[in-house]
């Protein structure tokens, strides 16, 4: 059996184009992320799939013989939400979780209504320590 694609691949779109179609307010809360998240990660953002801004890349292989590449970290602004995927998910750090702010998570999405409701600093500690951990993980990229 043939193994399907990843749905969410880089694309040549620019990033600058899909936030233009945001609201104001969502555009500069974005510009923010992409401050911090390319101080973070250390490479530009680039646009992931239809509506996923990403910031360098890892390569995965699953044991079912599944691999891929994903984004290291990223965001994705929509209309209820800012999500911004923290990879390394957030179990392991229940220091700064307990210090962020007000949010909701998935298993590595962290939720935000606004920016405006976590501490900026803890969220940059976040994701310094969850890039560390992927680029330990999944060296080579």
């Amino acid at each position: 059996m043939a193994q399907s694609e990843n749905k969410t691949q880089p694309t040549p779109v620019p990033v600058a184009e899909f936030l233009s179609g945001q609201t104001e307010a969502r555009q500069a809360e974005c510009a923010a992320l992409n401050t911090l998240l390319e101080r973070v990660v250390g490479e530009p953002p680039r646009m992931w799939g239809p509506s996923i801004v990403g910031f360098g890349s890892y390569h995965y292989r699953y044991a079912s013989g599944r691999e891929g590449d994903a984004a290291v970290a990223g965001y994705s602004p929509r209309k209820a939400n800012l999500v911004v995927y923290v990879m390394a998910g957030f179990e392991r750090w229940p220091d700064l979780m307990a210090r962020l702010g007000r949010y909701t998570t998935g298993s590595s999405y962290l939720y935000l209504k606004r920016l405006a409701d976590v501490d900026l600093a803890v969220l940059e500690e976040l994701l310094v320590r969850s890039v560390a951990h992927m680029r330990t993980s999944y060296p080579g990229k």
